[in-house]
């Protein structure tokens, strides 16, 4: 799990600055202003996660329960949570229903929570 933790963490980052990139450059002339700014927060956080990943894979020895799932949480939210918001950027451009994804975009978000959360409770539980 420890190994797994670090090579997502370091995916989400590798395709963070790409995709920050990508929409720094190419995408101004294909989306609006607003929906541009909602495909940079999902960057954002998607980088956020990778670091809290990586971090989290060198700090944790992943030998309970508890400690692996601050890490699925993460790994599944941030997918979630950032996809969602890819796939709301480009709904006018793509015909995607975003009526659709909408709704699914709390619940990445809403497991990143649980995830912090739980890492809070560990640090906490074991005086780090």
């Amino acid at each position: 799990m420890k190994t797994f933790t670090l090579v997502i963490g370091a995916c989400y980052g590798l395709i963070s600055v790409i995709l920050g990139a990508f929409g720094a450059h190419a995408l101004k002339k294909v989306i609006s202003v607003d929906k541009l700014a909602s495909f940079e927060t999902g960057v954002k956080y998607q980088m956020y996660s990778a670091l809290f990943l990586l971090i989290v894979g060198y700090i944790l020895k992943f030998e309970t329960p508890s400690e692996k799932w601050i890490s699925i949480l993460m790994i599944a939210g941030t997918f979630i949570f950032s996809v969602s918001i890819y796939l709301l950027a480009f709904s006018e451009v793509a015909a995607i229903p975003s009526k659709a994804i909408g709704p699914i975009t709390p619940l990445g978000g809403l497991l990143m929570i649980i995830s912090w959360a739980m890492l809070i409770f560990y640090f906490v539980k074991n005086k780090i």
